[in-house]
C-alpha cells in the first residue's frame, strides 16, 4: 500500500459519535413525540440555514479525521517504510494550499512578498518585495492582477451557483415524486413558502456557500487566500484546519459534561437532604476556584506525564492528540456545574407535582420514576443547554490557547492562530489576516450554533409555546 491509515483516540470518538447520532436520527424518526418537536426545528428558516452551515463545517472537521501515513518512496516493496507526518484526507483533497509554502509573510491575495528585503535585478542589488514561489506565479505581468483575480472569483462564484441549481433540480423532483406533485407545482409552493420546510432559505444559504466554496477554489488555484504566515505556510488552510480541533473541543467537552450534571443535578434535586447538601458542596467549591487556573494546573500536568512517557507515542500527532483529548476531559470536568445547578432546580419543582407523588404511593421504585417522570421533563433543558455551550466552549479553547495553556502547540486551532498573531500586530506593517481569519471562521461557527440553538430552545422549551 502507499498509505498506512492511522487512528487516532479523537477519531475512533468522532466516528463514534457519529454512529450514535445516526442511531438517534433513526430513533427519533420513529418516535412521535420525539419527532414532532423536531419538525418544528426543521420549519424553521433560520434554524435551518445555521443547519447548512454547521453541516460545511462538520463535512470538514470529517474529513480532516480520516488519518494516514504515506508510504515513503525508497522503501523496500517487501519491507514498507511510512513516514512520520499524519496526514489526512482534507490534506489530500486540498493539495496546493499544504504544499504551496513561502518564505515568510505575503498579504491575502498578493504576488509579492509582505516585507523588503534585497535581491537581484538586472546586475544591481537593490531592495523590494520579490515575487511570491506561488501566489501569483501564473501571471506573466502583475498589471494582470485585479482582473485575474475577478475573472477567477467570478468564475468560481458561478461555478457554485450551477451545482446549487442542480441541487435544486434533485432534491425538487425527489420531493415532487414523493407528494405526488408536478416539478412546477413543488417549485410554486416552495417559491410562496408553502412547502413543509423553509425551501427557499436552505436553497438561498447553499446557494451563499456554495459559490464561496467555488469563489474560493478558483482564487486558491493561484494565489494564497488569506495570505501566509511567518513560515510561508497558506493561512486558509490553517484556518480550515482549525475547524476540526473547534467541533472537538465542543462536542467532546459536552459529552464529558452532561453524565455528571445529569446524574448530579437530578439526584440532589430529587434525594435532597444529605444528597443535596453534599452536592452543592461539591459544585460551590469548584465554582470558587478559578476556573482558568483549574484547567491550566490540570493542563500541566497531563504535558508533563506526556513528557515523561514520550515512548508512548509514535508521532507527534498522537502525542498531541492526547493532549487534546485531554483539554477536553479537564474543562468537561470544570464546566458541568452551571447545568447541575439548572437540573437540580428544575428537579426540585418537578418532585412535588402530583404524578410524582401518585407514582410513589404506588410503589413505583426510585430509578423509574426518576428514568420515566424526571428526565424526560427536564431533557429539554439538557438539550438546550448543549446546543448553547458548544458556542462557549469553542470560545474557550481560543482563550485557553491564547494564555497558552490550550492544544498542543503543534495542533491548528483557532486559538493558536490568535496567540501567534499576538506578535504580529506589534509589528510594522503590521500582519491582521491571520488574526482576522480565525476571528472571520469562528465568528461563523459560533453564529451558525447559536441560530440553531435558539431555534432547538424555542421548539422544545414549553415555556415557548407561544412562539411556535
Amino acid at each position: 500500500m502507499t498509505w498506512q491509515p492511522v487512528i487516532l483516540w479523537s477519531d475512533a470518538l468522532v466516528f463514534a459519535l457519529v454512529a450514535v447520532i445516526v442511531g438517534l436520527t433513526i430513533f427519533v424518526r420513529r418516535q412521535e413525540h420525539l419527532h414532532e418537536p423536531w419538525g418544528r426545528v426543521a420549519r424553521r428558516p433560520m434554524a435551518m440555514g445555521a443547519v447548512v452551515v454547521l453541516a460545511a463545517f462538520v463535512v470538514v472537521g470529517l474529513l480532516d479525521s480520516l488519518h494516514y501515513r504515506e508510504r515513503l518512496a525508497d522503501s523496500p516493496p517487501d519491507a514498507p517504510q511510512y513516514g512520520v507526518e499524519v496526514l489526512s484526507a482534507f490534506d489530500a483533497l486540498v493539495g496546493g494550499l499544504r504544499t504551496n509554502t513561502e518564505k515568510t509573510y505575503s498579504a491575502p491575495l498578493a504576488t509579492r512578498l509582505y516585507a523588503k528585503e534585497f535581491i537581484e535585478r538586472d546586475g544591481k542589488t537593490v531592495r523590494d518585495t520579490p515575487r511570491l514561489a506561488f501566489g501569483g506565479a501564473h501571471l506573466q505581468n502583475e498589471a494582470d492582477h485585479s482582473r485575474d483575480v475577478i475573472e477567477r472569483a467570478a468564475l468560481g462564484k458561478l461555478q457554485g451557483l450551477l451545482v446549487a441549481v442542480l441541487l435544486l433540480l434533485v432534491v425538487g423532483l425527489w420531493r415532487a415524486r414523493r407528494h405526488g406533485l408536478s416539478f412546477t407545482g413543488w417549485m410554486k409552493r416552495a417559491v410562496q413558502g408553502d412547502s413543509d420546510y423553509p425551501a427557499r432559505t436552505l436553497f438561498v444559504v447553499s446557494a451563499l456557500l456554495l459559490m464561496t466554496v467555488g469563489a474560493l477554489v478558483q482564487l486558491s488555484a493561484g494565489y494564497h487566500v488569506l495570505g501566509t504566515d511567518k513560515v510561508g505556510q497558506d493561512v486558509l488552510y490553517i484556518a480550515l484546519k482549525s475547524i476540526r480541533t473547534g467541533l472537538l473541543i465542543g462536542t467532546l467537552t459536552t459529552l464529558v459534561t452532561l453524565p455528571i450534571a445529569i446524574a448530579l443535578g437530578i439526584a440532589a434535586g430529587y434525594f435532597r437532604g444529605w444528597v443535596d447538601d453534599v452536592i452543592q458542596y461539591v459544585y460551590t467549591v469548584l465554582n470558587s476556584i478559578p476556573g482558568v487556573l483549574l484547567i491550566a494546573a490540570a493542563v500541566l500536568m497531563v504535558q508533563v506525564l506526556i513528557e515523561n512517557h514520550a515512548d508512548y507515542f509514535d508521532t507527534a500527532a498522537a502525542r498531541a492528540d492526547v493532549r487534546l483529548l485531554a483539554l477536553c476531559l479537564i474543562m468537561g470536568v470544570t464546566s458541568w456545574t452551571g447545568l447541575a445547578r439548572l437540573l437540580r432546580g428544575e428537579t426540585l419543582k418537578l418532585a412535588t407535582l402530583d404524578y410524582v407523588d401518585a407514582a410513589r404511593a404506588f410503589g413505583v421504585s426510585r430509578a423509574r420514576i426518576l428514568s420515566r417522570h424526571i428526565f424526560p421533563n427536564v431533557f429539554h433543558l439538557v438539550l438546550i443547554a448543549v446546543v448553547l455551550d458548544f458556542s462557549g466552549l469553542v470560545l474557550a479553547e481560543a482563550v485557553l490557547s491564547y494564555v497558552g495553556v490550550g492544544v498542543d502547540p503543534s495542533t491548528f486551532s483557532w486559538g493558536n492562530m490568535i496567540n501567534g498573531a499576538r506578535l504580529e500586530l506589534a509589528r510594522e506593517p503590521t500582519v491582521w489576516w491571520q488574526l482576522g481569519a480565525a476571528f472571520g471562521f469562528m465568528f461563523a461557527l459560533v453564529l451558525a450554533a447559536n441560530l440553531f440553538a435558539d431555534g432547538v430552545r424555542d421548539a422544545f422549551d414549553p415555556r415557548m409555546g407561544a412562539r411556535a
